[in-house]
């Protein structure tokens, strides 16, 4: 099988239609709990404001979950995972892994460790995160020191 053309750098990516999800669920159930908040007569100032205080709560913790991405660029990459970035250099990245099975991208490390790269996940489009990972893989090969085994 060939390998995919490399893109142009920079590159992001993420998994757009999880994030559509979520900002759109986020964004419907504050309105919706807000709404809630402002009909209901029998509810005191404070009421009103612990709804509102808990919608917001609610569309931040879908946001959070929106966040992940991954930016190649020339000097390496940048994953953003849910509340940790770190900005790794191709040279430690030796491989690129996406089995069937798994919820998002490993990246295997030249410190021996692995790292999941949650910007790359097949949840709701497995196809676009198939291409993404061998994307990532292809520029990982190709920038670093990584070699795919298999």
């Amino acid at each position: 099988m060939s390998a995919p053309a490399l893109p142009d750098l920079p590159v992001t990516f993420r998994p757009t239609r999880t994030r559509v999800v979520l900002l759109s669920v986020g964004a419907v159930m504050f309105a919706v709990i807000t709404v809630v908040a402002f009909t209901l007569e029998q509810l005191s100032g404070g009421e009103r404001v612990s709804f509102v205080f808990t919608a917001l709560l609610f569309f931040g913790v879908l946001a959070l979950l929106s966040r992940p991405r991954i930016v190649a660029d020339d000097s390496g990459v940048t994953v953003v995972n849910l509340t940790r970035t770190r900005q790794l250099s191709w040279a430690e990245i030796v491989r690129v892994n996406l089995r069937a099975g798994d919820p998002w991208v490993f990246l295997d490390l030249s410190d021996g460790t692995s790292m999941p790269a949650l910007g790359i996940q097949p949840g709701i489009a497995k196809q676009q995160a198939i291409r993404d990972a061998k994307m990532l893989r292809a520029l990982a090969e190709n920038r670093g020191t990584g070699k795919d085994n298999g």
